[in-house]
């Protein structure tokens, strides 16, 4: 089941690759500054999602939104490809933006596989990446446990990256070095 779901994703992320790195810097930059954009002007409903999703009172849940917008508006360029995205609960919205902005303004396209336990405030992301007329494919969202991050790893990413706690990065990262896919952790 998750590996044809991963396998869809990827796919989906590979065709859009190439077109959105040609798209140049700054039209990416323009992309994700609307991305930060729309999201400001919804914090306080990102911010209630937050709440009711990870527990965090109203004050956390709203700075994990400013950081959010912060990390999109002031991406640096990091590397291209096409990359899956982990993330654990404890950052799922800071955390997701930090991780993919640098990559997106490279080029690369994304799969984001968020945390069981907060998975409709990236899903909400993602929808709202698609309001703020983003290309299909450039940023992609599979739900699942540890066997959706082998279908990834199965279905020719670039890269694995896990955003987290450090428990559960090291699960993830066995589960890249089985598959031979290269992995970072970006701990919390």
């Amino acid at each position: 089941m998750w590996a044809s779901e991963a396998a869809e994703a990827v796919s989906a992320a590979q065709a859009a690759q190439p077109a959105w790195a040609m798209m140049g810097l700054l039209a990416r930059r323009v992309c994700l500054s609307g991305l930060a954009d729309a999201l400001d002007r919804y914090t306080g409903h990102f911010a209630k999602m937050l709440s009711k999703e990870c527990g965090f009172d109203e004050a956390h849940a709203t700075a994990e939104v400013v950081d959010a917008v912060a990390a999109l508006r002031g991406a640096a360029v990091g590397e291209t490809g096409v990359f899956a995205l982990v993330l654990d609960a404890s950052r799922p919205l800071a955390g997701l933006a930090e991780a993919i902005a640098p990559a997106l303004m490279a080029g690369a396209t994304v799969v984001v596989k968020p945390s069981l336990k907060a998975p409709a405030t990236v899903y909400a992301l993602c929808e709202l990446s698609g309001r703020a007329e983003w290309p299909a494919g450039v940023l992609n969202l599979m739900q699942g446990d540890t066997a959706a991050i082998a279908g990834l790893c199965a279905s020719g990413i670039d890269r694995l990256v896990y955003a987290g706690q450090a428990s559960l990065g090291v699960q993830v990262g066995a589960i890249a070095e089985a598959a031979g896919t290269p992995f970072e952790m970006k701990t919390a």
